[in-house]
């Protein structure tokens, strides 16, 4: 019945090159094979954001009069409600987190190199568009520590030189935040990203497949072991989207989200504002840079200093090319490894 079914497929898709793929893809086998699960952990957890924010859309309402109060309603009155609501918002965490940790072993896997410069470069895009899912969505529940520091982030981009404040009055709607600025972080969070995210997710999971699954440089040009994907890779996949989905449930279960108060726009922020941890080593680098630094704005100065890091990453091809022209492959390496503990330390010190 199965290959009946393959059949009439094939005769009006042809997806016979796919099957082809699927049957002779292999996986490669060394000590650092654990990282090729992380790309798929990636897809497992947008596909849990998609489901369960599909199903929070039937309830939310995108408005500073009824956005909070739909939220304690999905919350306290619709059956699972909560728990739907914990599993969006852990999952975003999760997704963040497990998307930093694919960059960081590919990047350190050197998987970024001839054929697969494009791939690298769709791949820190698409964590760019995590970070703005992130970003747009914390506003929704319209509660005090969002819509402060919304306002925080908002200023932050106001800070960019030139196009600065005209990027600021075009994400809030206006020069404060509010509804407007709700209306459209709602429609950047369920359309505009939505969209951008299928179109790079396509065109990496493309270019994946075209290039193949690359080794570790000490690999290169040697002999070393492999695993069909079908169905052996794909088993220990879905046995990792049982382990994360564990891990997801339990976190629910344990510490559901919290809604916190209503924002009132009327009142001072309160005390320890800070945004979401993926963001809190660029607040916290802000607050340490001085007021003025040889006649330029600080916070001017970090926000062109984080762009410049932003157009860095996804260069990282090219200055891994310059970096072998010059005799130093390692270079790059350690700016990668100096980067990441001063992520890891910044974050550390937020939360101090």
């Amino acid at each position: 019945m199965i290959a009946k079914i393959l059949t009439w497929m094939d005769d009006r898709l042809d997806i016979s090159a796919m099957r082809h793929l699927a049957v002779n893809k292999t996986v490669p086998v060394h000590r650092f094979s654990w990282a090729y699960f992380l790309g798929g952990a990636v897809l497992f957890l947008l596909m849990i954001q998609l489901a369960t924010g599909i199903l929070l859309l039937l309830y939310y309402r995108p408005s500073a009069e009824e956005a909070y109060e739909s939220v304690q309603f999905i919350v306290a009155e619709v059956e699972f409600g909560w728990l739907i609501r914990s599993m969006h918002s852990w999952s975003a965490n999760l997704l963040v987190g497990v998307a930093f940790l694919h960059l960081f072993t590919t990047f350190f896997m050197k998987a970024y190199r001839k054929p697969r410069e494009l791939t690298w470069t769709s791949g820190v895009l698409l964590l760019f568009l995590m970070l703005g899912f992130g970003f747009s969505g914390y506003l929704l529940p319209w509660n005090e520590l969002a819509y402060f520091a919304t306002q925080v982030g908002t200023d932050i981009v106001g800070a960019v030189p030139l196009i600065g404040h005209p990027l600021m009055v075009f994400l809030r709607g206006g020069e404060q935040v509010t509804g407007a600025t709700l209306t459209r972080f709602f429609g950047f969070h369920v359309a505009v990203l939505p969209a951008l995210t299928t179109v790079l997710i396509l065109l990496h999971l493309g270019l994946v497949q075209k290039h193949g699954i690359s080794v570790p440089p000490k690999l290169e040009n040697k002999a070393y072991k492999t695993l069909p994907f079908l169905p052996n890779v794909l088993l220990r996949d879905v046995l990792a989207w049982y382990v994360l989905l564990a891990v997801l449930v339990t976190l629910c279960a344990f510490f559901p989200w919290e809604l916190g108060t209503k924002a009132d726009p009327f009142v001072s922020a309160p005390q320890g504002i800070r945004p979401e941890w993926y963001f809190l080593f660029m607040f916290e680098t802000l607050k340490i840079i001085p007021s003025s630094v040889l006649g330029m704005e600080g916070e001017t100065l970090g926000v062109l200093g984080f762009g410049l890091a932003a157009l860095a990453l996804i260069l990282v091809p090219f200055w891994d090319y310059l970096a072998q022209r010059m005799g130093r492959p390692a270079l790059l390496t350690w700016l990668g490894v100096l980067a990441v503990i001063y992520m890891a330390a910044m974050t550390m010190v937020g939360y101090l």
